[in-house]
C-alpha cells in the first residue's frame, strides 16, 4: 500500500502512526475507568474484558486470513506467541516505563487461578493434535459464560467495597456518562487498532528502504505489530495509574486468544473447509510449556503481591528475547 513512497513520507506515516495510538491510548483510558465506574465493576474486570477483546482485534483477524490462505500453523502459532509477547514484553515495557503495583485480594487470587485453570486446559486440548470444531464451538461458549459470571462477581464484590481499593488519579473535573464513556471506550481502541496498522505499514515500508530483508522483518516488526495495541493500551494504563487495567488486559487478552481465536479458528476450518485445527509438532514439544511458564511466572508476582519494578520489567524482557533466540 505504501510502496515507493519516499523515506521522509515514510517517517512522517510511521510517526503519524505512533501520534494515533498514543493519542487513542489515552481516550480509551479515560472512558474504560469511566466504564468500570458506571457499570460498578473493577478497572481489572473491564480491562480482562472489553479492553482485552478490543486490543486483540487484530490476531483474529490475522487467524481468520491464514485459515482461507490455508495455513492453519500460524493460526496457533500466532495465539501462543501473542500470549507469551503479552506477559513478557508487553508487562515487561510496561514495568520498565512505571513501576507496577497491582492490589491483591480474593478478587485477584481468583483471576489468577481462574488463568491458570483456563491455561492449563489449553495445553491439554493442544496436546491431542488437533481441535475439532464442536469443541471449538464449546471454547467460545465457555469464555462468554466465564466473561458473563466474572462481570456479575465483580459488580458484587464492588458494591460490598466501601470504595475502590485501587488508587485511581482523576481524569477530569466531571465524571463521563455511561453513553460517552462507551464512545470514549470504543473510539479509542478503534483509534489504537488503526494506529497500529498504519504504524506497522510505515515501518515495513520503511526498513525495505533501508535493505532490512523480509525475514528480519516478519521475525521482528510484524511479529510485534499485531501486539502493539495491547501494548498500547497497557502501557497507557500504567503512566495513567491504573496498573489493574493495565495487566487485566493482558489477562484477558491471553484468555480471549486461547479459547476465543482457536474456538472460533477450529470452528470455521471444519465448518467451511472440512478439516480439523492441527495443532504444529513443535508447538507441543516447547511452546505450549514457555507460554505455561510464562503465565505461571506472571500469575506467582500477582499473587504473592510483588512489585514488578524496572529491573523486573527488563528481565522480562530479556526472557522474550531469549525466548525469540532459542526459536530461531
Amino acid at each position: 500500500m505504501l510502496v515507493n513512497m519516499p523515506v521522509m513520507a515514510l517517517l512522517l506515516v510511521a510517526a503519524g502512526g505512533l501520534a494515533i495510538l498514543l493519542t487513542s491510548g489515552n481516550v480509551m483510558i479515560r472512558g474504560a475507568i469511566s466504564l468500570a465506574r458506571c457499570l460498578g465493576v473493577s478497572p481489572l474486570m473491564i480491562g480482562m474484558s472489553v479492553v482485552a477483546f478490543g486490543t486483540s482485534a487484530p490476531e483474529l483477524v490475522v487467524s481468520i486470513q491464514a485459515l482461507w490462505k490455508e495455513a492453519p500453523d500460524i493460526v496457533l502459532g500466532n495465539v501462543v506467541g501473542s500470549n507469551v509477547a503479552n506477559i513478557l514484553l508487553i508487562v515487561g515495557v510496561a514495568a520498565t516505563i512505571k513501576t507496577l503495583v497491582v492490589p491483591g485480594g480474593a478478587k485477584l487470587r481468583k483471576d489468577c487461578i481462574y488463568l491458570l485453570v483456563f491455561t492449563a486446559i489449553f495445553v491439554v486440548l493442544c496436546w491431542f493434535g488437533e481441535i475439532p470444531g464442536l469443541l471449538g464451538a464449546l471454547m467460545v461458549v465457555g469464555l462468554v459464560s466465564y466473561i458473563i459470571w466474572s462481570f456479575r462477581r465483580s459488580r458484587k464484590d464492588e458494591q460490598l467495597s466501601a470504595a475502590n481499593s485501587e488508587p485511581a488519579e482523576e481524569l477530569e473535573e466531571k465524571p463521563l456518562s455511561l453513553g460517552k464513556a462507551v464512545l470514549y471506550t470504543a473510539f479509542g481502541i478503534g483509534g489504537i487498532v488503526l494506529g497500529a496498522y498504519v504504524l506497522l505499514e510505515g515501518s515495513v515500508q520503511l526498513a525495505r528502504e533501508f535493505g532490512v530483508s523480509d525475514v528480519v522483518i516478519g521475525l521482528t516488526i510484524i511479529a510485534i505489530g499485531t501486539s502493539l495495541p495491547e501494548l498500547a493500551a497497557s502501557v497507557m494504563a500504567a503512566i495513567r495509574g491504573h496498573p489493574g487495567l493495565a495487566i487485566g488486559n493482558v489477562m484477558g487478552s491471553n484468555l480471549f486468544n486461547m479459547f476465543g481465536i482457536t474456538g472460533i479458528s477450529a470452528a470455521i476450518s471444519e465448518m467451511s473447509m472440512g478439516a480439523l485445527l492441527q495443532v504444529p509438532a513443535q508447538m507441543v514439544r516447547f511452546d505450549l510449556w514457555v507460554m505455561f511458564g510464562s503465565t505461571m511466572l506472571i500469575c506467582v508476582i500477582l499473587l504473592r503481591g510483588w512489585r514488578i519494578a524496572r529491573l523486573g520489567g527488563l528481565a522480562m524482557m530479556a526472557l522474550y528475547a531469549l525466548y525469540i533466540t532459542v526459536l530461531f
